[in-house]
């Protein structure tokens, strides 16, 4: 088989794969430089002007008087050093989860307790007003320039550039498999350019891929200079004893080449997974989820108070679609259908009327016809004939699901959670797909803001499943926050 060589990769590609870390996080270092300038200064010239002010401190006796000009540029630069002494812009944070937002606060908050900490040991009179705006602006201003980085770089990506260049080296089911949720995951930022499998025969590239495979361990370097990678990712275990494990990492050059080893966990949160070295063995502890206790307290508090705001936000909006409803079509406003609740309860779930009154007798004639929507246990149509006009408009924008607030805050449903299903769907449900009745179902979830009815079965319950043995509060307003964006783009809505 003929493998790229060196030279058919372009120099672009090449200097990127290799550089890219260190010029992403100078971008950084500069943006972060000028947003905490812009922060700390502005701060300092609304509370006291363009005049120059002093800060005192020191005792009675012996004090001193330094400008709050020194002190925002002090604050400046200790702020970027507890930045970059927190990783904040490590390669391994940036572009995906909530680590490089967390590892900001952490550094910043620190930074404002060692400010409070020398004001009172130095006696140094500070305003407090200029403190205690500085700091949270400056943490909320640093947020969102990240998050508009990570808009740009996530870009980038899709293109195969800023990414680590990953070579596989495992079996070959385990590679296809890990290519397969790498490539569904460009944000990650694991561009998979090769595979070395040992024993593969004479297969050339992996399935269904134009990514090449090399068979032979020992010239790991030669596969990894031929497809231009930096990055060995170790999909799997087999054929690779321990003392094989380490001669591998000890033939990748220090700083330049990474070693990544996946376990065989699947759909795991990161919260719950804990790394400790024993005896040199590092040993992966993952949390068993808890359905009980506080955690589920502050979630149904969470959704009582929500559903309460939200009702009263939303009442005049969802009176005007009672109205519309009404006078669209006849039949009730109102459509009541019983749903499977947590534990298997059945309850009646609420939405606005968005079909004709008889459209569940019409199901059956529908379901025989070719559709690309849906799957092989959910019913869906993109130009379903027994949806209405008005319904048509609120479906598009899932305003028929809003008299499901109701549901939330009489207990029966949560704001995040797995779909709601039809008892039906459930009869059809395999063993393990029951666990989502662990938690209560939800208006919104993963599977709102990843596709809706674009999505196969197998990645409804794929991301339903994920929800249940990973949710958190934190986890919630994260798809609070992106369902709005996947209702206004409408995508997999109709």
């Amino acid at each position: 088989m003929s493998k790229p060589a060196p030279d058919d990769i372009s120099v672009g590609t090449e200097r990127t794969a290799r550089n890219w870390r260190d010029v992403y996080a100078a971008r950084l270092v500069i943006t972060d430089l000028l947003v905490l300038i812009w922060v700390v200064f502005g701060v300092q010239i609304a509370w006291f002007g363009v005049s120059f002010a002093d800060v005192r401190f020191g005792g009675n006796l012996t004090q001193i008087a330094v400008s709050y000009t020194a002190i925002s540029v002090t604050i400046i630069a200790a702020w970027m050093l507890m930045l970059g002494i927190y990783g904040s812009r490590g390669y391994r944070v940036l572009g995906t989860g909530p680590q490089e937002y967390r590892q900001i606060a952490d550094g910043t908050v620190r930074l404002f307790g060692l400010v409070a900490i020398v004001s009172f040991l130095f006696q140094i009179e500070f305003a407090r007003g200029y403190i205690l705006i500085a700091f949270p602006l400056g943490l909320g201003v640093l947020i969102a320039s990240r998050w508009i980085w990570r808009i740009w770089l996530g870009a980038q990506r899709l293109d195969g550039k800023y990414s680590s260049r990953v070579l596989l080296v495992g079996s070959m089911e385990s590679a296809e498999h890990l290519a397969r949720e790498l490539a569904t995951q460009s944000a990650a930022g694991y561009l998979v350019v090769g595979a070395c499998v040992p024993g593969a025969g004479n297969v050339e590239f992996l399935s269904g891929t134009t990514i090449p495979v090399f068979l032979d361990i020992d010239k790991l370097q030669e596969a990894m200079s031929s497809v231009g990678a930096d990055t060995v990712v170790v999909s799997s275990s087999e054929g690779l004893p321990p003392q094989r494990m380490r001669e591998l990492s000890w033939s990748l050059e220090p700083g330049r080449q990474h070693l990544v080893v996946a376990p065989s966990l699947t759909d795991i949160g990161g919260p719950r997974i804990h790394t400790r070295p024993v005896a040199g063995l590092p040993l992966i502890h993952v949390e068993t989820p808890r359905y009980e206790g506080k955690r589920q307290f502050a979630k149904r508090a969470f959704d009582i108070v929500a559903s309460s705001a939200l009702i009263l936000l939303f009442s005049p909006f969802m009176a005007g679609i009672a109205i519309a409803v009404r006078m669209s079509t006849p039949g009730d406003v109102l459509f009541r259908q019983e749903r499977v609740g947590i534990n298997g309860t059945r309850f009646t779930m609420l939405k606005f009327r968005s079909m004709v009154t008889d459209a569940e007798s019409q199901l059956s004639s529908l379901r025989d016809q070719d559709r690309t929507e849906g799957n092989s246990v959910m019913f869906k149509m993109r130009d379903d004939p027994r949806v209405t006009p008005i319904g048509k408009f609120l479906r598009r924008y899932s305003l028929d699901e809003l008299p499901q607030l109701f549901n939330v805050f009489g207990g029966n449903m949560a704001l995040v959670g797995p779909r709601p299903p039809l008892a039906s769907e459930v009869s059809e449900y395999e063993s393990h797909v029951h666990r989502r009745f662990l938690v209560k179902p939800g208006i919104t979830g993963l599977w709102q803001i990843s596709g809706r009815s674009n999505l196969s079965w197998e990645d409804t319950v794929r991301l339903d499943l994920y929800y249940v043995e990973n949710w958190s509060i934190t986890g919630d307003l994260v798809i609070l926050w992106r369902t709005a964006k996947a209702v206004l783009g409408r995508v997999g809505a109709f």
